[in-house]
């Protein structure tokens, strides 16, 4: 049985989207789910610009090949703007079965002062959303 049949996947460039596509393959390849890999650009000058799309253009190429290496069926797509922002777009606008991403273990003061795109979704989505771990 088919639970989830098409999964988002943000990714934000960081060392913890490599566990979140660790966990993500075999979840895939049980439900034969199609992944969308998702980065949103959020830059403030234009040479910040410049370097953060290739940097995302780079990390998505990679995960993407990895997952199609697994042979699952894999999508990329790259906005730019607030990521709660895109993101909640992002699902509102597709046919999401599930999001994934990982949780960046910032200490309760700090998700105060610099809020939590995790935060914000878990309050404002209607799909399931799995929190993965991003570091030890």
């Amino acid at each position: 049985m088919q639970i989830y049949k098409n999964i988002l996947v943000p990714i934000d460039c960081s060392p913890v989207d490599d566990k979140v596509i660790e966990h993500i393959i075999p979840l895939a390849l049980q439900n034969d789910s199609s992944v969308m890999l998702l980065h949103v650009v959020h830059s403030h000058t234009l040479d910040e610009d410049a370097i953060l799309y290739q940097k995302a253009k780079d990390a998505l190429l990679k995960f993407e090949n990895i997952l199609h290496n697994n042979n699952i069926k894999v999508f990329t797509k790259m906005l730019q703007g607030e990521p709660e922002v895109e993101i909640l777009n992002e699902i509102e606008n597709s046919d999401y079965d599930l999001i994934a991403m990982a949780t960046h273990g910032h200490s309760f003061f700090k998700d105060i002062l610099y809020g939590s795109v995790t935060q914000i979704l878990k309050h404002k989505i209607s799909i399931p959303l799995l929190l993965i771990k991003g570091r030890d």
